[in-house]
């Protein structure tokens, strides 16, 4: 059985790198510019409903340079400023996990969940600058009432939005270079990762929770940040699915510990779902698939069953640390 090891480089070394220049664009839609007092950030925002079709507005928001009161509902967010020297105002408490508490000011005030905000303190605090993604977008007309507000959910690729939102980041903070590096750093040790993944076999990522398995599937680029999350492990790591279509081989119902066996992949890519969440009283997923048919798999055999950092790989999906955990629970199989 191979466990999620300790994070290697919980900080970024500062050093001297590539310099981002005073206008720079990404590759995932998004456009940065960097003026004397702010940083533009411009993307494709959704203003439709939860339950409707998307429907796009182009969105432009001037985030001030070196704000001296960030908020942030996105956890991705708070780990890159705080990877960067940064330091966060105010966050939904309950979800900063502990390796990035850190990265919060010693007086850091709760702005509520995830979902819900908390308006009156916000805006008793008076941040100059919010940031929402993923689970809080939907917090983006209230939010923007009260400062600028920008959206830094998936936008394209995993690696695409990585890089965006570090640089824009970095040029709030004004600590351009750092970010290139970090990119630069980040982008390498991904490949380090995949070129061990192309060597592993084949592989099938799992979700484990309540006591029953889910097997993930590749997203692809495009994919919706639900998604593509649980595609991460093929998506952005090059792990051969152990399937060609899982979601038609599992016609989109939870697995049994049968399916294992019969597709016996090489290794066995396994997030814990109730750990990252904090299920009380949930039995841990290397409890879970403590049994009988398990031991029948090749992974099981061959100590090829790989617990991935359940709150990096599901909770807070992005971020220059969060991704440094996810290369190393990928390289944790080399050698």
């Amino acid at each position: 059985m191979i466990t999620a090891r300790p994070l290697l480089a919980a900080s970024l070394a500062l050093v001297t790198g590539i310099a981002l220049a005073g206008c720079a664009s990404s590759e995932a839609g998004a456009e940065l510019e960097e003026t004397a007092e702010t940083v533009s950030f411009t993307w494709d925002r959704n203003v439709a409903g939860e339950d409707e079709d998307p429907q796009f507005e182009t969105t432009t928001v001037e985030a001030p340079l070196d704000p001296d009161t960030i908020v942030v509902f996105d956890i991705a967010a708070l780990d890159t400023i705080g990877a960067l020297g940064g330091e966060v105002a105010g966050a939904p408490l309950e979800n900063v996990p502990d390796y990035l508490q850190g990265y919060l000011a010693d007086d850091a005030f709760n702005v509520g969940t995830l979902f819900e905000a908390d308006l009156l303190e916000i805006e008793a605090q008076q941040p100059d600058l919010i940031i929402i993604g993923g689970r809080s977008t939907a917090l983006y007309d209230d939010l923007s009432r009260i400062a600028p507000t920008v959206d830094l959910s998936l936008t394209g690729s995993y690696l695409d939005t990585l890089e965006r939102n570090t640089l824009f980041l970095g040029a709030v903070l004004g600590v351009e270079e750092e970010a290139a590096v970090a990119v630069d750093e980040l982008s390498a040790g991904i490949d380090e990762a995949r070129a061990v993944a192309a060597e592993a076999g084949t592989g099938l990522g799992i979700m484990v929770s309540g006591g029953s398995l889910s097997a993930l599937a590749p997203a692809g680029d495009g994919a919706d940040a639900r998604s593509a999350r649980g595609g991460l492990i093929y998506d952005l790591f090059g792990v051969e699915p152990v399937v060609d279509d899982i979601a038609s081989a599992t016609h989109g119902e939870p697995i049994s510990f049968e399916f294992l066996v019969e597709y016996d992949p090489d290794y066995l890519w396994v997030v814990d779902r109730d750990a990252a969440i904090g299920t009380e009283g949930a039995e841990a997923a290397a409890a879970v698939l403590d049994n009988d048919i398990v031991e029948q798999t090749t992974a099981f055999a061959d100590d090829h069953i790989v617990y991935l950092d359940a709150t990096a790989w599901y909770v807070v999906f992005g971020g220059i640390d969060t991704t440094r955990l996810m290369i190393d629970d990928v390289l944790q199989i080399a050698g």
